[in-house]
């Protein structure tokens, strides 16, 4: 068997597998969209995952008009918004909550 990638596009594929079992998928989910500022969004619904009584307020990294990211955890979702390029940043925010992300 060839290595599993490791990267964070897959591992957050890996844990929204987990994530589905024949009811959670049809409620909840993971969204990703484009910001006109411009930027990406992500939010992941944490209703029925181990991640379901978490809390985080702001932690936000400012690099540049165009390089941040800000991520919370609200209300049992993940939400992050950032910078055109840091869409792999801030799913690796939330992959390092999850215990996903290999150290």
């Amino acid at each position: 068997m060839l290595d599993e990638p490791r990267d964070a596009l897959y591992l957050l594929q890996r844990w929204y597998l987990t994530q589905c079992d024949g009811e959670w998928e049809h409620g909840y989910g993971i969204e990703i969209s484009t910001l006109d500022n411009p930027g990406w969004s992500l939010r992941v619904d944490l209703t029925d995952t181990a991640l379901a009584g978490l809390t985080a307020d702001w932690s936000k990294v400012e690099r540049s008009e165009h390089d941040w990211v800000h991520w919370r955890v609200h209300e049992a979702r993940f939400e992050a918004a950032c910078g055109p390029t840091n869409l792999n940043e801030a799913l690796l925010a939330f992959l390092d909550l999850t215990g996903a992300r290999p150290s």
